[in-house]
């Protein structure tokens, strides 16, 4: 079995070692010690890191992506499969991921989420901070938003 030195697993994945050892203290790839105290990889641990990097890049949390990866039995590296049945899973939030920014997209010419891009009109618009109970952020470019999170 080839195994990696940190470096080397960084380099081939394009990430900091930093971030490496960030994933493994997370628990989302794991190396195992030589006689000497050093962390050796699976070749395998390449394709994990490479789904951790998609799946960050699709807007996933690392909570999310560690609980993707918990489903694999014995801390496997995800298969094509796998990655079909979990992608799936994550559609519906990819796709309110799309309308949101289509929502800031058709709006950012004249509105950062509340109606106006100076504080003389938003003084105007929500005299008082009304919509604070919405919650914190651009809550006009999330219109289904009326609870705060």
């Amino acid at each position: 079995m080839t195994q990696l030195t940190i470096g080397h697993l960084a380099e081939r994945a394009g990430v900091a070692t930093s971030a490496i050892r960030f994933y493994e203290s997370r628990g989302l790839i794991r190396s195992v010690r030589t006689p000497g105290n050093q962390r050796r990889y699976e070749q395998a641990t390449l394709r994990r890191v490479a789904f951790i990097r998609t799946a960050q890049r699709v807007g996933l949390s690392l909570d999310e992506i560690a609980e993707a990866l918990a489903t694999l039995p014995d801390h496997r590296t995800p298969t094509k499969a796998d990655w079909s049945r979990l992608s799936r899973a994550w559609r519906p939030r990819i796709e309110e991921q799309i309308e949101r920014l289509e929502r800031l997209r058709d709006k950012l010419d004249g509105c950062i989420g509340c109606g106006c891009l100076s504080l003389k009109n938003c003084a105007l618009n929500n005299p008082d901070d009304e919509v604070a109970p919405r919650g914190p952020g651009a809550v006009f470019l999330e219109p289904d938003r009326t609870e705060p999170r």
